[in-house]
């Protein structure tokens, strides 16, 4: 499966921002799917995950509350819906796939998308 995350940007804190992240390839509702992101000079950290159907979700405790994810298995997209923004938020945000695994660990994703840059200015 290939994976493109979109949707990054600008924003101030406070704002909001959905990513998006379009899937082809293999059948898209047979993949776990998970966000991570990665803030420069740090390690890519998970931020939340969504079952097959989308009726299992999972959060770091810094989206808990905030952010969710979401998925349109009809349109092959997963989305990531951030309000109330932070300027700890910034960092590259992927997306990632798996048939099996939606955990926290990205070292057990099979598939990356390339990334899309999240700016949060204060």
């Amino acid at each position: 499966v290939q994976l493109q995350a979109s949707g990054g940007g600008l924003v101030q804190a406070g704002g909001s921002l959905r990513l998006s992240c379009a899937a082809s390839g293999r059948t898209f509702s047979r993949y776990r799917m998970a966000w991570f992101r990665q803030a420069a000079g740090k390690e890519r950290e998970f931020v939340t995950s969504i079952s097959w159907g989308g009726g299992i979700t999972g959060y770091s405790d810094s989206a808990k509350g905030r952010f969710t994810i979401s998925r349109d298995n009809a349109k092959n997209t997963v989305y990531l819906q951030m309000n109330t923004l932070k300027p700890e938020d910034t960092a590259v945000y992927y997306c990632a796939a798996d048939p099996t695994y939606y955990g926290r660990r990205s070292d057990e994703y099979d598939y990356w998308g390339q990334g899309t840059l999240v700016t949060v200015s204060s």
